[in-house]
């Protein structure tokens, strides 16, 4: 049968030893419909990939969940080892390339890995991890009960679909995807050897991936740039260097199939040292030898044809220098002109593909050769490509050197071209999706290179498919791109079923918010539409949202409320949660007894009364503090009584009662708490010298105001007199203003009486200040309120004196303040108290 179809002929042989074939897309059979719907079990719900109007999905009906998964046997993981290989060729079977100088690292890795202890194993790219993997994994058959399992960490950034794939590879259940809670828990009972090759993970999720599988020993074939673990993690690090010269020369050898020359083996010995003795280069440089002999007819038997039969002079020798030096560094340019044209046509694709190289069934089909599937297996043996997991993409740095010669200048086409190849290919009928999962790079690699119209197809065709094969995080990603490229291209209905899908999937991963917002985002757009099916489906899904969201809230612990008391029965209450069981807590801080206040001289703006408090002694040091006995586990919440302000029943009718209402004058104080019984601490001198400091800068700034005002008011009838006039009587002058309680001061002063009338010092002038209208005399209007009772801690004023500075009294009280008149400018100087 014709190779286009993927069929393999009778002669072509496994490259890698005895492993079945993996079933190509002809060889398995056709679905039964049109269109691939498959029925899905993902956590606690029933999913319908539906790939025509979205997916559906339900919660499970009781009596439907799933049984236990059980793990696979022996035999089953052998044969699921074998298909995850890279795919047998067609062609003559390969030479397998030995292993040098790696039995060493080999017994090493082995004992650690019985031992149970994870080893990373850290090599540049084409020092052969991959080989050295593979001889590991021979000699570690039987040291776990769940055998060895081989994965693919290449592109992989988060642990989660690591552990599905081992998940997968371990027990029976296809067609169930597990919920994060059930995933840890099966995946914690695995015991195996894991082999990560090409892992690009580190830090702390490789700890999160190590952590959910105790019982498993890894294997990591890194890079040196890979992010390294971190320390809790104890990883043994095995670094893998380059091969020596007598290897290189060895694997050389191999290669070519023959000893080599003087001449070769002295160009073999400056290659292992300017390559650092990478197998990869001498891979390589055996294909560049290779080529030399052919093309100077060293593998030919030419001895039977006569040089002159057909032409009129005799035919020359073709003699093909050795590759320079640098030509063997950097092989990939050599290489690919002298293969075959399916073979460059191939490079062109992979070029194109960031590196991935489709299956070789479909290459017939991109190249347009019915034979060009052979490419492949002429491209390996070149070492222009590398094996990674199920498939073959360009060895370390052969995308760079080819794109440099102009291998890359057909990129859109080719990415264009392999889009819609791809779209048919991943909607026909007859493939399943577990072969579209396997060709899910390349997939994703053309669907980024294409333009959005390929896109858009490509995404409608591949999601479902992707979807049904377990494959999540390709799913995910050929969404999102699927979801751009309609926006671009303007297609709005399948954009919406793009948003739809990704709220799907948000909510089979229990991202609520996620899912809320991509299926609002597809309802309003299908609303637009007026697609009433697909609105249907995806309120059920937002309804399953509502129903995950109220569950979340509702699992909180409520809290356990307390009857209030009988005094709060007539007001409001404010509820105020309390721990159950609370730390002993530090003494507070005690009060300070209150300082008298000048008090205000209105009546219209009067001060709060204070709510009586109570003295705590602080704790000594050293005394035994009685522990908190805990209450209950729950949290109570106390229902705390406060007085309303006003006593009014009836609703206010006017905007003064509104006010009121809102800024009484007279509020209620609430009632005072019960006082704990304790020893009444002696008075702090500090704090009662930072209180009386606050009530002699209040009292300044309210004299320093009233002798401004009254200057500023002052008439200007003569002229003022030469010299400065100081007096040094006390005067306290009532202020027009209210005095306001900031909330420091524990109790508002007593008024300070003020003599009947101004007393001007000797040489006080009253002249007019220039600038002002001398009409105006200063007077000094009645207070509107009657006769204040005396105060309780009068002030006696201090004795005139020739002494300009002001005297301090004797009880720490402020000094009344010196005036100073100068050139009819009033100056007030008030008292420096050092703090």
């Amino acid at each position: 049968m014709d190779r286009t179809h993927g069929q393999t002929e009778q002669h072509e042989q496994p490259t890698g030893g005895s492993a079945p074939a993996a079933p190509t897309a002809a060889a398995t059979p056709a679905a039964a419909g049109p269109a691939r719907v498959v029925s899905l079990t993902a956590g606690g719900f029933a999913l319908t990939v539906n790939p025509v109007d979205g997916s559906e999905i339900e919660p499970l009906r009781p009596g439907t969940e799933p049984a236990r998964p059980a793990k696979r046997a022996a035999a089953a993981r052998a044969a699921r080892a074998a298909a995850a290989r890279p795919p047998v060729l067609p062609g003559p079977a390969a030479p397998a390339r030995p292993l040098l100088e790696r039995e060493e690292e080999r017994e090493r890795l082995v004992r650690l890995l019985g031992r149970g202890r994870s080893v990373r194993l850290t090599g540049p790219s084409g020092s052969g991890r991959s080989a050295l993997l593979d001889a590991v994994a021979d000699r570690c058959e039987g040291l776990a009960p769940d055998g060895v399992v081989r994965l693919s960490g290449y592109g992989q950034q988060q642990p989660g679909e690591l552990l599905h794939a081992l998940y997968s590879t371990v027990y029976e259940a296809d067609q169930q995807r597990p919920g994060r809670a059930e995933l840890l828990a099966r995946v914690r009972e695995i015991g195996a050897v894991v082999l990560l090759d090409d892992l690009e993970m580190g830090g702390t999720a490789l700890d999160e991936l190590m952590r959910a599988t105790p019982e498993c020993a890894y294997l990591l074939a890194v890079t040196p740039d890979t992010r390294a673990p971190s320390d809790d993690s104890h990883v043994e690090e095995v670094f893998l260097g380059g091969l020596g010269k007598a290897d290189c020369l060895e694997l050389l050898e191999a290669g070519v199939g023959r000893p080599l020359t003087d001449e070769e083996t002295a160009w073999a010995g400056d290659l292992c040292f300017a390559s650092e003795g990478l197998p990869l280069r001498f891979v390589q440089a055996a294909a560049l030898l290779r080529q030399r002999d052919e093309l100077n007819h060293h593998a030919e038997d030419d001895e039977e044809e006569e040089p002159g039969v057909f032409e009129e002079r005799p035919r020359d020798a073709v003699h093909v220098p050795l590759p320079t030096l640098a030509e063997g560094a950097a092989p990939a340019e050599l290489l690919a002109s002298r293969v075959s044209e399916s073979a460059r046509a191939a490079l062109r694709i992979a070029c194109a593909l960031g590196g991935e190289l489709p299956h070789h069934a479909h290459l017939p089909a991109l190249v347009g050769d019915t034979h060009a599937d052979t490419a492949v297996a002429e491209l390996l043996a070149c070492g222009l490509l590398t094996p990674v997991g199920t498939r073959y993409r360009l060895a370390s740095g052969v995308a760079r050197q080819l794109e440099e010669v102009g291998y890359g200048d057909t990129a859109p086409e080719e990415a264009r071209t392999a889009a819609r190849h791809y779209a048919w290919w991943t909607g026909h009928a007859s493939v399943v999706p577990e072969r579209v999962a396997a060709e899910a790079d390349a997939v994703l690699a053309a669907l980024a290179g294409a333009d959005v119209v390929a896109a858009v197809l490509l995404a409608r065709t591949a999601a479902p498919a992707f979807a049904a094969s377990l494959h999540w995080e390709a799913w995910e990603r050929v969404l999102r791109s699927g979801a751009e490229a309609a926006r671009k291209a303007g297609e709005v209905a399948e954009q919406a079923y793009f948003h739809h899908e990704l709220g799907v999937l948000a909510l089979c991963e229990e991202r609520l918010d996620r899912a809320r917002a991509e299926l609002e985002t597809s309802i309003g757009l299908r609303g637009a539409l007026a697609d009433k099916r697909g609105t249907v489906a995806g309120r059920r899904a937002l309804a399953l949202v509502v129903d995950g969201e109220t569950a979340g809230a509702a699992a909180s612990p409520p809290l356990r409320l307390e009857a209030p008391g009988a005094a709060a029965a007539a007001g409001e209450a404010v509820t105020v949660a309390t721990p159950a069981a609370a730390a002993p807590k530090a003494a507070p801080v005690p009060k300070v007894a209150p300082v008298p206040k000048a008090a205000p001289v209105s009546k219209a703006a009067p001060v709060a009364s204070e709510a009586p408090t109570t003295k705590v002694a602080p704790v000594a040091p050293g005394a035994r503090v009685a522990p908190v006995v805990p209450v209950s586990a729950e949290a109570v919440t106390r229902m705390t009584p406060v007085v309303p302000v006003t006593g009014r029943s009836d609703a206010p009718t006017t905007l003064s009662e509104v006010f009121e209402d809102a800024f009484p004058l007279n509020p209620k104080p609430a009632p005072p708490a019960a006082p704990r019984p304790a020893v009444a601490p002696p008075p702090a001198p500090g704090r009662r010298r930072l209180v009386l400091l606050a009530g002699a800068g209040a009292l300044a700034v309210v004299v320093l105001g009233t002798v401004v005002s009254l200057a500023l008011s002052s008439s200007d009838s003569a002229p003022p007199e030469q010299g400065p006039a100081v007096s040094s009587t006390p005067a306290v002058t009532e202020s027009a203003t209210t005095t306001v309680n900031s909330g420091i001061d524990p109790a508002p002063e007593p008024p300070v009486s003020a003599p009947p009338a101004e007393t001007s010092a000797p040489g006080q002038s009253a002249a007019p200040t220039p600038g002002r209208s001398p009409a105006r005399t200063p007077s000094r209007r009645p207070s509107p309120t009657p006769p204040k009772s005396p105060p309780t801690t009068p002030v006696s004023p201090a004795p005139t004196t020739a002494d300009p500075s002001p005297t301090p009294t004797a009880t720490g009280e402020p000094t009344p303040t010196t005036t100073t008149t100068q050139t009819g400018t009033t100056t007030s100087v008030s008292p420096v108290t050092d703090r």
